[in-house]
């Protein structure tokens, strides 16, 4: 499961595929497990799903019955469609109303297929030329954009989705700064760890008009709907409580806007890894504190490249203990090796971990779900 991002870097879609390796040679059965019980819509609401599917014919009418078109589409891998059922399939779902995409096709096999006009593509290796999507409709997706250099040379070529991990790969900063609003950004990173006094939290904030704008948006938002407008900082402290207020600040960090206009498309990257840690040191019988630190590590683990500093001078700054020091610098410890985990899940890194397919899933639900909430909010 992976967001898909517009060129404005806000999420519009949740792609999904199945692995083939543990379908035991039935992809359908395997989705009809994914949607039977409604929950990944509604944990994804109000991005769609796109199903990246090995061929049309596996979508039984039973199992379309559980994906909604108005929620749901697909991309078809392009090697499927050569077939002339699979091409009177695919026909099939776009005639119910379904999104489709061609997976893995370039500009000459669209021809074979000519109602489908959208592509999705691995871009991991190369970008296609710039222009080469200009003549269809889309919107197409670039998957395995793994860099803004990358990511910038899919939308030359026509992509307007991009999936991969290009956040976490920002391009280099060509700005001067002056290390003053970096100074700031860890003073309250350092009274926020050290669950400071509110008092000194709000006055630096007075400091930050850029956080301060972010935070009364925040709690006049529909999320908390305020019976009156909230104008202070002490009136946002009492909504919030002290708990939800400091894991707000720590996401906040990220609202700050790029050089381009752009919001951060670290944030949502950071909201996920924050609730997914928290969601898995539940699991594992982690106390209130316990979990307060696994979402603290889970933002934290993406404050390098926020900054642009090594982790080492973070954790130096804030005076971090130890445990969550050694997770940030080195995952090293529980704390630590649950944070590479999140960071690149695999069938053997979760069997190590000792967590369940079960608890996997329902950490992802929970992550994603308070993720997406949290980019509609910010």
């Amino acid at each position: 499961m992976q967001a898909a991002a517009n060129a404005g870097n806000q999420w519009v879609a949740l792609t999904l595929r199945i692995d083939a390796s543990q379908a035991e040679d039935d992809e359908a059965a395997a989705w009809h497990a994914v949607f039977a019980s409604g929950d990944l819509l509604s944990a994804m609401a109000p991005l769609d799903c796109l199903l990246l599917i090995s061929t049309p014919t596996l979508l039984t009418p039973a199992l379309l019955a559980l994906m909604p078109s108005t929620r749901v589409m697909f991309a078809i891998d392009a090697a499927a469609m050569a077939g002339q059922a699979e091409r009177q399939a695919a026909a099939a779902l776009q005639q119910q109303g379904y999104r489709v995409l061609l997976d893995g096709a370039d500009r000459d096999g669209v021809t074979d297929a000519p109602t489908l006009r959208a592509i999705s593509l691995d871009c991991s290796a190369a970008a296609p030329a710039p222009g080469t999507l200009a003549p269809l409709f889309g919107p197409h997706l670039a998957r395995g954009v793994d860099s803004a250099e990358r990511r910038d040379e899919c939308a030359r070529a026509g992509f307007s989705w991009f999936c991969g991990d290009y956040p976490i790969r920002p391009p280099q900063s060509d700005e001067q700064d002056d290390g003053s609003s970096r100074k700031r950004l860890l003073n309250l990173l350092g009274l926020l760890a050290d669950d400071a006094d509110t008092r000194e939290v709000e006055a630096l904030l007075k400091q930050d008009p850029t956080l301060s704008y972010h935070l009364l948006k925040l709690v006049n938002s529909a999320a908390f709907a305020p019976s009156t407008p909230i104008s202070s900082f002490s009136q946002a402290i009492g909504l919030l409580g002290r708990r939800q207020l400091q894991r707000w600040l720590q996401l906040l960090l990220y609202v700050r806007q790029r050089a381009d206009g752009l919001p951060n498309p670290l944030l949502p990257v950071a909201a996920l890894r924050a609730a997914q840690m928290e969601s898995l040191c539940k699991q594992r019988g982690g106390d209130r504190e316990t979990q307060d630190l696994a979402f603290m590590v889970g933002v934290f683990s993406l404050l390098d490249v926020l900054l642009g500093i090594s982790m080492q001078e973070i954790a130096d700054a804030l005076r971090l203990a130890p445990d969550p020091a050694a997770a940030l610098i080195a995952r090293d410890g529980s704390m630590g090796r649950l944070l590479a985990l999140v960071e690149a899940p695999s069938r053997d890194a979760l069997l190590a971990a000792g967590v369940t397919p079960a608890h996997w899933w329902q950490s992802q639900l929970h992550a994603y779900h308070w993720a997406i909430q949290v980019s509609r909010n910010l």
